[in-house]
């Protein structure tokens, strides 16, 4: 009995285990590493992908277009009434099948993004292959454009917007974020903005994508930017703020102290009092001086004051430039301040829901910045300044 159902048991083992009847070989697939989405005539759009090409990797040792191993990718081009067309289209002119695997990159043109792009966003999270944590960006000109910049340092574009989204010197938004953005409470959304920018290097221009600022969404449909500095507001606020150097001028000094962000706490706490809605944003945070411009010693605890002051003032600076754009300018929420409502009065959300876009802009916020330079560097004198022309009070 036992052999018999050991015999059965193996049987219908057999009927599980997966084959490889269905395989697709790496030298059968187009292996796509960065998209852009382009607005044609006749309602029509124009998908780029940017196609690895293997064969590079064996003639050239890995290098990059320029540096002796020839181009690492090539960009395939076909318009269609959406994604979905296109693609179709497009792998019939391919000799390898198209795979979304390794694509890390999506670019929308900024005339699509005016259009909106809930449609096409809907196919990248409908396919199967498509990753979620791929980041997203909005292009000021035509998107196939920056896919088509070859870069000096990287193999491919795509490849350097990725790893300088990767600093965290911006927003960082990926395609799960996009979609949980647009059908949130306050259906607002922030995508990276991003140009070409040029550089004189050796005679001639180099171009290269740069991500100057954000692009700023109701619901999928873009209504404007924010500069970078209204960005690093935004990043406060939301509470993802990293390495970055801030450099502040100090009261009645010539010179700039700059400074890192060391550590960073945010909390934005909501308030309904007499019905009238309030925000405190409460921001607690440690800096580290990287330079010293200054002839201020910081051995003297009322110097280092100063310069937590000055560093104060910055952050809030930054805080309120970027909550006078979106507030008052777009009156669009892409800092969550709805969400914050919503957990802590549910009730009272419910009645406003359906205006928010009218009550956001109404909203009080008080700023709260308490900061502490925990390593002040160099202590006994700025560098390469005479002992007797340090300040010490």
């Amino acid at each position: 009995m036992k052999r018999i159902l050991l015999l059965l048991f193996t049987c219908m083992s057999i009927l599980v285990l997966s084959g490889c009847w269905d395989r697709v070989e790496v030298n059968d697939l187009a292996i796509v590493t960065g998209a852009a989405i382009d607005k044609k005539d006749d309602n029509q759009i124009e998908l780029s992908l940017q196609i690895f090409i293997p064969k590079t990797l064996g003639s050239g040792g890995g290098q990059a277009s320029g540096s002796g191993g020839g181009k690492m990718t090539v960009t395939a081009s076909q318009t269609g009434k959406n994604i979905a067309d296109a693609i179709s289209k497009l792998q019939g002119k391919l000799p390898r099948e198209i795979f979304w695997g390794q694509c890390k990159v999506f670019i929308f043109e900024e005339a699509l993004a005016k259009q909106g792009i809930q449609e096409h966003i809907d196919y990248m999270l409908r396919h199967p292959e498509p990753r979620e944590r791929a980041y997203i960006y909005i292009s000021e000109g035509k998107a196939k454009n920056l896919l088509e910049l070859v870069p000096n340092l990287e193999r491919y574009s795509s490849e350097v917007l990725r790893e300088v989204t990767n600093f965290r010197v911006g927003l960082q938004i990926t395609l799960q974020d996009v979609d949980e953005m647009i059908v949130g409470i306050a259906q607002g959304a922030a995508i990276p903005f991003v140009k070409i920018a040029e550089q004189p290097s050796e005679g001639k221009a180099v171009k290269y994508a740069h991500i100057d600022g954000t692009a700023v969404f109701k619901k999928d449909q873009m209504i404007g930017t924010i500069t970078e500095a209204e960005t690093r507001g935004v990043l406060w606020l939301r509470d993802e703020i990293k390495g970055y150097t801030v450099s502040v001028e100090i009261e009645d000094e010539e010179g700039l102290v700059s400074l890192n962000p060391v550590s960073a706490r945010v909390h934005l706490i909501p308030r309904i009092h007499d019905g009238k809605w309030e925000m405190i944003v409460d921001v607690n945070t440690e800096g580290a001086i990287i330079q010293n411009e200054t002839n201020f010693n910081f051995e003297d605890p009322k110097l280092l004051e100063k310069v937590e002051l000055a560093y104060q003032k910055s952050i809030e600076n930054r805080i309120k430039e970027a909550l006078k754009k979106i507030q008052h300018g777009l009156r669009a929420d892409i800092v969550g301040f709805s969400e914050e409502f919503y957990r802590e009065y549910p009730k009272e959300w419910k009645i406003v829901e359906n205006r928010w876009d009218e009550l956001f802009p109404e909203v009080d916020v008080t700023i709260n910045v308490m900061t502490h330079i925990r390593r002040e560097g160099f202590t006994n004198k700025p560098g390469a300044i005479p002992d007797e022309e340090v300040k010490h009070k």
